[in-house]
């Protein structure tokens, strides 16, 4: 059954979207295309944070157009898909003032594998983006 609202519709979504690693996010190109990769994220009940280097294709698309789309990979057999749509808006405060304690446990193990650390990660991903969900949508779960 699909659910369609501007909140998670239950718990196990909300789950979903606070322990999930990565997330599908969707900008727009300058020509229309859409524009997506995956990427790390933080859900805090109201909005998403995401982090971003400066200079990547979504920091652009996002100055140009801040619809988008996230998508969390669906799971039993595709049977539990969960998708959001919302406005994206590029902040000014430091990603190391934004990441805190709940980046760095999410995503510790990530980045031990990956030889980074919480410093590295906010200096490299210095660009924090803010997405404001306008409506969910999901089936399964």
């Amino acid at each position: 059954m699909m659910a369609d609202q501007t909140k998670p519709n239950n718990a196990h979504v909300e789950q979903r979207l606070r322990e999930e690693p990565t997330i599908w996010f969707t900008t727009v190109r300058a020509d229309g295309r859409p524009h997506t990769v995956p990427v790390w994220f933080l859900w805090d009940g109201e909005t998403f944070l995401i982090f971003s280097k400066p200079g990547d294709l979504k920091i652009r698309n996002v100055q140009r157009n801040p619809h988008i789309t996230l998508a969390l990979d669906g799971t039993k057999q595709g049977m539990d898909v969960v998708i959001v749509e919302g406005e994206a808006e590029l902040l000014s405060e430091p990603s190391r003032n934004l990441m805190g304690p709940a980046h760095g446990e999410k995503y510790a193990s990530l980045m031990k594998v990956m030889g980074a650390d919480p410093e590295r990660t906010a200096e490299d991903f210095s660009q924090p983006i803010r997405i404001k969900p306008t409506k969910f949508l999901s089936w399964g779960g």
